[in-house]
Formats: structure tokens, C-alpha cells, sequence
């Protein structure tokens, strides 16, 4: 018989409960009784920075929305040009663990090149809270995409406004990169619509073998080749 999973925290939010627990060696989160991510196969979050990272000449300020279980800002963290990483995370409780070091996978984080902050990615990219932009990446993973959504208000986050915010606190030349865990042709769709000129959009599939199936992850991007309006 399978060992139940070990919980190693839990702390209430706004949005609901947040839990931390291990099973089997593997880390989970667990967000409102609804499982999140865990460390079983970190590989597409990192396939998030890497993608965006390679598309850049020089990102020396990345705005990484989602601290999950940290693998991408680990990930952005590794390049070198990367000067400063604004992680946003919703949950204060899991910055706080990542603060402590509760877990190896969250621990040492935020330092002299990362900081944590406890907002709503959304407030951020309409200049309604800090940090302030604009960055060269920003790279969205929030919830699952927009069809299997964890929180029912992220569903915005996936739709013009937001994304034409987004696009805003770009630098030009820079790179927004949203990740789902299925592929989403009405974002892509959305993202299309609120392009400039010489901007780009992109859709990445990221095959994912995973529990016994084959499942379609995806990227969508947009590349800003001109300067964003809006000031």
C-alpha cells in the first residue's frame, strides 16, 4: 500500500488554503483542496524560462508571475545575464516557506538578484501595485491555463486586457511567455488580438508523458518588436 502523503504546512489565504505536503519523495502543492504541481516532472516549468530566456539578447530584468514550487525562477535565475528576478506570488504562505527555507525546492530563492513579493500578478502588470516595469521577460504561470482553472479570477489574466497590460511593461524587443497545461487556442487567439507592430505570437506544445498518459502542455508568447503604447 501506498504511504499517505506527509503534510508539511498549511496557511490560509484569501483564495482558500494552501497546503505543502510530500508523498514518496514527491513535493506537492495543493491550492484550495485542488492539486496544483508538484516535483515529479518540473521539466515544462523550466522549459517556460528557458524559451523566453533564448529568444533575448539580453534579459537583464525578468517579472516571473507564479512562485509555484520555484523551478522556473530557478531556471532564470542559472542565466547569468538575468540582473533581476520580480517573483509575484499571491499566496503569502508560500513565500513565507520559501523565506524559511521550509523545503530544499523553495529554499534560497530571494536574494541580491530575486525578490519575492506577495501581490496579485494582475494588480502588477495594470501598475495598480509594485513592483514596477517595465521588465525584458514576463513570464506568467499562475494556474493551469484557461480552461482548467484552479481560481475561477484568473480567468482575466488569459484575456485581452490583461494580455495588452502585459504587453505594456514589456521593454521593446521583450518577450511575454504564458504557460498552460493544455493547449488554448482561445488564448492564442487573445494574444493575436492585441498585438503591435512587428510583434509576434507563438504557440509551443510541449508533449508530457505523465501517470500512464500522453498529455499536451503548451507556451504562448508574444514578442514586442516595437515599442509598447500606453506610456
Amino acid at each position: 500500500m501506498d504511504e499517505p502523503p506527509v503534510t508539511l504546512a498549511r496557511g490560509g489565504t484569501p483564495a482558500g488554503e494552501v497546503v505543502l505536503r510530500r508523498h514518496e519523495g514527491v513535493l506537492q502543492l495543493v491550492v484550495d483542496g485542488v492539486f496544483a504541481m508538484d516535483t515529479a516532472d518540473p521539466s515544462t516549468e523550466r522549459v517556460l524560462a528557458d524559451e523566453a530566456l533564448r529568444h533575448h539578447p539580453s534579459p537583464a530584468r525578468v517579472l516571473v508571475g507564479g512562485l509555484g514550487l520555484g523551478f522556473t525562477t530557478r531556471a532564470v535565475l542559472a542565466d547569468p545575464r538575468v540582473r533581476q528576478v520580480d517573483v509575484v506570488e499571491l499566496a503569502a504562505p508560500l513565500v513565507g516557506w520559501a523565506r524559511a527555507g521550509l523545503v530544499e525546492e523553495l529554499a534560497g530563492l530571494e536574494g541580491e538578484r530575486c525578490t519575492l513579493h506577495v501581490a496579485d500578478v494582475a494588480d502588477v502588470l495594470a501598475r495598480r501595485t509594485a513592483p514596477d516595469g517595465p521588465w525584458d521577460l514576463v513570464l506568467l504561470d499562475v494556474d493551469n491555463g484557461p480552461d482548467f482553472l484552479v481560481h475561477a479570477a484568473n480567468a482575466a489574466l488569459y484575456q485581452p486586457g490583461s494580455l495588452a497590460a502585459a504587453r505594456r511593461v514589456l521593454r521593446p524587443g521583450g518577450r511575454l511567455v504564458v504557460w498552460s497545461s493544455h493547449r488554448a487556442p482561445a488564448l492564442l487567439e487573445a494574444l493575436r488580438s492585441v498585438v503591435g507592430p512587428g510583434d509576434v505570437v507563438d504557440e509551443l506544445v510541449l508533449p508530457v508523458h505523465r501517470d500512464g498518459r500522453e498529455l499536451e502542455y503548451a507556451l504562448y508568447s508574444f514578442a514586442s518588436g516595437a515599442p509598447a503604447g500606453g506610456g
